[in-house]
């Protein structure tokens, strides 16, 4: 469960977003602009669920609602942070080995006919 919501690309990043502070949905929105409306709305309530940020509704006309990193929200900074400058470190030894893996097993279909082609994921 918590691999689950910290993996989960949108989660991770509306947490980072959130770091420097509260931020309407609307705001929200333009930072992380390749999300849409609907998943934003879906990884912002499972947030609030896990009790990661808080969400506040204020009585004023238009309605107003802030989102804010609760004390258990930003005890996942740290953590996201190492974890973004390890994928930046290491983004290029991936791609590599990928590029490594696909030649392989290309080259293993091609020797076994019977084997299907392709690749997964």
């Amino acid at each position: 469960m918590v691999f689950a919501r910290i993996g989960d690309k949108w989660a991770s990043l509306v947490i980072q977003v959130l770091a420097d502070g509260p931020l309407r949905f609307s705001e929200l929105r333009q930072r992380v602009q390749v999300v849409t409306p609907k998943v934003l709305t879906q990884v912002l309530r499972s947030l609030e669920r896990d009790g990661l940020l808080t969400r506040t509704v204020f009585a004023q006309v238009p309605p107003r609602v802030d989102y804010e990193l609760t004390a258990l929200g930003r005890t996942l900074l740290g953590p996201l942070a190492v974890l973004r400058e390890w994928a930046e470190h290491n983004v290029s030894a991936m791609l590599a080995a990928r590029d490594d893996y696909d030649e392989r097993e290309d080259a293993a279909a091609l020797v076994q006919p019977g084997r299907p082609a392709g690749r997964v994921g």
